[in-house]
């Protein structure tokens, strides 16, 4: 009798539902950031859904594919730190289409890293404080936009805050889903919508422009982020439950993947971190060769919710950006914390990561080229200066 013969319904029943559970949280929890970043980077509505539905669809597709080659339960997400850079680094000279091309960068790299082993060693090389300090630095604004809409929005801001805090404490993994919820009632509420029957999801494909300048804002530090705070982590959460996959064949396929999103939209793709657990843990299933099955769910869980991406982004387009600024800002705190612990991990290396963070968070750029690669910049600069002073 195959295995599969011996299989029970609870052993489709508990993958499935984590599987489930996986993506609706993952989707919740950042689609906001995901098509913030996409519109401050320049993409009208219409681009910002087509971005969102493609990630959705195409990295549902490389989920169920690579779920059942390797059974192994490798998730695949969007990276939700590449969105929130977008956010700081604001729309590129040359508007979406050059966005796009530094989209393209940035798969390329991805795929670079798969295919030349030392290219990725040398990727690796780059001091996790130094890249963990350029994304908090990306995220410290963006994170600040609870407090903005308080005072702004006080009365439609404190139900959210208080309903995050609630959930924190009652069921951590809630707390941004439903405080969503919350925001879209509230929003539904106090706010004209439009006609959501004429949002049909509709692809969209933009012809990428190519500029050094945006190759250097936003491929290299996307890619930067896209490595040192999805991949790795990713790649940890999968080793730390017994699994080792080679790391060549995902980093090829994420950035296809990647390539192919771009052209609808779409920023960036990678390994999940935190849903990944949901997959890869014995919540998904007590044995071990049977969890692939939660990702192949989830993926296609991420196909479904990726056909409503254009009426998720008429809704945000007709809603108050403070409060979706602040949804944002609270799905992107852990994120927050967890970089600003990764940076200052290390005591010599402070002053060179503090240094990033400030550049990062500035604001500021030079030459057309944002803040996140300066402050890599400044920082390591430091760091050379300091090291060779020792």
């Amino acid at each position: 009798m195959s295995a599969a013969g011996r299989d029970g319904i609870g052993d489709f029943i508990q993958p499935t539902s984590a599987g489930v559970l996986a993506a609706v949280v993952g989707f919740a929890s950042a689609f906001t950031i995901v098509l913030q970043g996409l519109a401050a980077a320049g993409a009208t509505p219409l681009q910002a859904a087509s971005g969102l539905m493609a990630l959705c669809v195409v990295k549902g597709l490389l989920g169920i594919q690579m779920g059942w080659s390797s059974r192994l339960p490798i998730s695949i997400a969007w990276s939700t730190p590449g969105a929130a850079l977008l956010i700081a680094t604001g729309v590129p000279a040359g508007g979406f289409p050059a966005a796009v091309g530094g989209f393209l960068v940035a798969a390329g790299l991805i795929i670079l890293a798969g295919l030349w082993p030392m290219f990725g060693r040398a990727v690796g090389r780059i001091p996790m404080g130094l890249a963990s300090a350029m994304l908090a630095g990306v995220l410290f604004d963006l994170c600040l936009a609870p407090v903005r809409s308080m005072q702004a929005l006080p009365w439609l801001t404190l139900p959210i805050l208080l309903t995050w805090a609630l959930m924190l404490r009652f069921a951590r993994l809630y707390a941004v889903p439903v405080s969503v919820l919350v925001t879209f009632a509230l929003i539904g509420w106090s706010t004209p919508l439009p006609d959501l029957a004429a949002a049909w999801p509709r692809p969209e494909m933009i012809m990428p422009v190519f500029s050094l300048e945006t190759a250097i804002s936003i491929g290299v530090p996307l890619f930067i982020v896209t490595m040192a705070s999805q991949n790795i982590p990713g790649l940890a959460v999968l080793r730390g439950n017994g699994y080792h996959p080679e790391t060549g064949p995902i980093f090829i396929v994420t950035g296809m993947g990647s390539a192919v999103a771009a052209l609808f939209g779409g920023q960036a793709m990678n390994l999940a971190a935190i849903t990944a657990a949901l997959c890869a843990g014995p919540e998904a299933h007590p044995d071990p060769g049977k969890r692939y099955r939660a990702t192949v769910a989830a993926a296609a869980t991420y196909i479904v919710l990726g056909l409503g991406a254009s009426y998720a982004a008429a809704f945000i387009a007709a809603a108050p950006p403070r409060l979706i600024q602040a949804v944002a800002g609270l799905a992107l705190l852990p994120s927050l914390a967890s970089a600003l612990a990764g940076a200052l991990t290390t005591e010599t290396e402070r002053l060179p990561v503090i240094l990033t963070f400030t550049v990062a968070a500035s604001g500021i750029g030079f030459f057309g080229i944002g803040p996140a690669f300066w402050g890599l910049i400044a920082g390591g600069a430091l760091m050379l200066v300091l090291h060779r002073a020792s």
